[in-house]
Formats: structure tokens, sequence, C-alpha cells
């Protein structure tokens, strides 16, 4: 189990900010999600073994009622509530059964392909919950949940190597600046990680520019300022990953800095 939990994710999980009758259905799409997570994650379970579980809560989720109960049925019975499709679950499951079957990142477009599976499908079900985005275009929260995605990827970089056996660095950047797999594990980061590592943080830039309209184009008051505040401890996170090295020790904001931040990016947005 991956022992987290929405009170020490990186990001905030159905915030204050967010109407009180809209947090119990987004608490039951984070359960669903660390649920299919940490089976994903599980130590000593063959990934085949990984995949059958996650298919079952697809099917749970699909409408199986041979286990009426659990994180999939709940999910099901507040999809069923508010309308929002199932697909976004769905769309997460698909990674999830990527990370079971798959230990390496080719390259930058492969780790975008599997954000667009493991981050993006968050960001448009809450757009959907709370109503949707001009124009029903998801592209700003998409790159938005791309960036924090790939954040959490370069925070973790020494542990999903060294306990799960998986890489999200793009595999040609590493060929190319000469780093190998045991260099991901190392007490701290040889010049060429650090070079790979900055590279990263230039694509999360580049999202977070593309994200940056977000909060203007969702119609939820509420969401929009959600997602101002997420944008700014993203921006934040992105500058200490550039002067502290994720390797010699898990780099985040402290509790204070990341409601600072939030706070500014949600009054701003």
């Amino acid at each position: 189990m991956s022992g987290r939990n929405a009170g020490n994710e990186n990001f905030p999980v159905a915030s204050r900010l967010l109407p009180l009758h809209v947090r119990g259905h987004v608490m039951a799409f984070y359960a669903f999600a660390r649920t299919a997570d940490d089976i994903a994650d599980a130590p000593g379970v063959a990934g085949e073994q990984k995949v059958a579980a996650l298919e079952l809560l697809s099917r749970q989720l699909a409408g199986d009622e041979s286990e009426p109960s659990g994180p999939a049925y709940a999910l099901r019975q507040s999809l069923g509530i508010t309308g929002v499709t199932p697909d976004h679950a769905q769309n997460l499951l698909q990674a999830f059964k990527r990370d079971a079957r798959k230990a390496t990142t080719d390259d930058w477009a492969d780790l975008m392909a599997y954000c667009a599976l493991s981050a993006a499908p968050v960001g448009r079900y809450l757009i959907d919950l709370m109503g949707g985005v001009e124009g029903g275009d998801y592209a700003a929260s998409d790159a938005l949940c791309a960036a924090l995605q790939i954040l959490n990827h370069i925070q973790d970089i020494k542990d999903d190597c060294a306990k799960l056996r998986r890489i999200y660095v793009p595999a040609d950047w590493m060929a190319a600046a000469g780093v190998m797999q045991n260099d991901l594990t190392a007490d701290a980061a040889t010049l060429a990680l650090r070079s790979v590592l900055d590279r990263m943080l230039d694509g999360v830039d580049g999202l977070l520019d593309q994200a940056k309209p977000l909060p203007r184009q969702i119609k939820s008051k509420a969401l929009a300022r959600e997602a101002g505040g997420i944008w700014a401890i993203a921006r934040r996170l992105c500058k200490a990953l550039r002067t502290k090295d994720p390797l010699a020790g898990r780099v985040q904001l402290s509790k204070p800095q990341a409601a600072v931040w939030f706070l500014w990016g949600a009054l701003t947005a």
C-alpha cells in the first residue's frame, strides 16, 4: 500500500473551496483512484495479477453487481447521481494497467501519453462535476494535470525506481546524457541526471504556461479558485525542484508554504 491519503497528497483533494455537496463525490472518485493505484503498486504481485484486479474494478464500475460494495461500487453510485461519465475513471484504470505491464518510459511523448490516462481524467472529472469549461476545451486542464503528474514523478524518482522498479524519466533523454538506471537510486543526482531532470522541468514549465488560462475558462468560480491555487503550488514546486536534489531527500513545500501559495493562486485566479 502507498500510505497516501487525501490528507498527505501534494495537492489539495476536495478542499473547502469546493461546495460541500460535491466533496463527497470528489472523495468517491479519489478513493477509487487510490485503490487502483495501490493495486498497481502492490509489492510482490505479478503484473498480470494486478491487471486482473484492475479489470475487476472496471467491471464493477460498469455495473457488475457481484460485489455491491467497495470503491468502484461507491463511485458508480456517485456517477449515477451526478451524471458524470465513467470514462474518466475507466481511463485511469488503463494507466494503472500500463504501470503493471510497463516499467520504463520511452520518451517525452510516451510520458505525455501516460499522463493523458493517469492525470488528465482527474481534471476532466472535476470540470464535468462542476459545470464544465468554456468551449468544452480540456486542453489547459490536461496540461495542468500532466504538470502535476510529472512533478510527482520527479519527487518520487528514487523510490519509484528502487521500490517499484518503475522509471518515468524519458529513456532517450537518459541515454543521450549517459544516465544509467542505477544513477536514479544514488544518494545524490549526477550532473548528467541533473541535466535530464532540468529538461523535464522545462517541459513542466511549458505545461504550466499552457495551463495558466484554466481558471478563467472554468465555469465554476469555486473550481476556478481551486485550479488557480493548485497552479501556484505547482509553479513554486517546480522552482524548488530546480534547486534541490530529489535523490538527496524528498523535495516538497511545507504545509504553511503550500497554504500561502494556494491562497495566493486562488485569490488571483
